[in-house]
């Protein structure tokens, strides 16, 4: 059965609240024409999760669609400096920021993957995070006695990823790095998947061997060509500097709705052109 969606729809399956993880590393493959549809949708409370996020945890704080965000690093790279408005909304205390290291969400998604309620780590022992986040706890192995450092599970009610291919089904690929897509696929109650191109079923079955995230963990699937722009995608597309400096530049709702309206028709129906070809 097809699971082939709109981006509208798939967005909607999202709700205020959730719990939501994103696919990519800062800024490649992450899902960006989601990203904006959330924010045309008017999302609100989300809690994101991401090992290194860049413009798609700026964008959503810039829309406002944030309540807390669980990371190990959130900043442009060096070339384009800080994320100015993920910062400015945790300085107004409108994001509550949950810091990690990344290696520790992926232990807190390994332990939603395992349906454990926290995972031990490695480290933190001389960390202030501690002292202060009650993420991380210090108990004592039953085996040995000694101080253990654990991070609590991250159990993502959606994950959003973008890949290369899908079928309609959902059996999906991905090219090049995969970050930690694969385990956020284990970890998330639904995943949505959004696709630069869509293949058949015949392709996809051929070589088993070659789907990162199967059907059967799917709910969604959304065909966007130039989905992650102005991000870069593996093999297909390089960032587009120029947008996202225009993007970084913005101030005021207003700017953000215009920034939003050059990629809608793009986003919702479909690419006859690069979408990072705006400006």
């Amino acid at each position: 059965m097809s699971k082939l969606i709109s981006i509208m729809e798939a967005a909607s399956l999202i709700k205020d609240g959730d719990m939501v993880g994103l696919g990519g590393n800062v800024l490649h493959r992450a899902p960006m024409a989601m990203i904006r549809e959330l924010i045309r949708q008017n999302k609100r409370y989300l809690r994101v999760v991401k090992t290194a996020g860049a413009m798609d945890i700026d964008m959503l704080c810039f829309g406002g669609c944030v309540s807390s965000v669980d990371a190990g690093f959130i900043s442009y790279e060096t070339e384009f400096g800080l994320a100015a408005h993920y910062r400015k909304a945790v300085e107004a205390g409108e994001v509550q920021a949950n810091e990690h290291a990344c290696y520790t969400v992926i232990c807190a998604l390994r332990a939603a993957q395992m349906g454990a309620p926290f995972m031990p780590v490695k480290g933190l022992r001389e960390s202030d995070l501690l002292k202060v986040a009650d993420y991380f706890k210090i108990v004592p192995d039953p085996f040995s006695g000694e101080a253990v450092t654990v991070v609590r599970a991250l159990n993502p009610d959606a994950a959003i990823i973008h890949v290369q291919e899908a079928d309609v089904m959902g059996n999906a690929r991905i090219l090049g790095p995969k970050y930690e897509d694969v385990l956020l696929s284990r970890a998330a109650e639904k995943v949505i998947i959004t696709a630069e191109k869509i293949v058949s079923t015949t392709k996809a079955s051929y070589n088993p061997e070659s789907i990162d995230i199967p059907s059967f963990l799917v709910s969604a699937v959304v065909h966007v060509p130039f989905g992650s722009s102005p991000c870069s995608c593996h093999s297909l597309y390089d960032i587009d500097r120029r947008n996202i400096e225009t993007f970084k530049n913005l101030t005021g709702r207003d700017g953000l709705t215009n920034y939003l309206a050059a990629y809608e028709r793009k986003d919702r129906w479909g690419n006859n052109g690069r979408a990072g070809d705006i400006r």
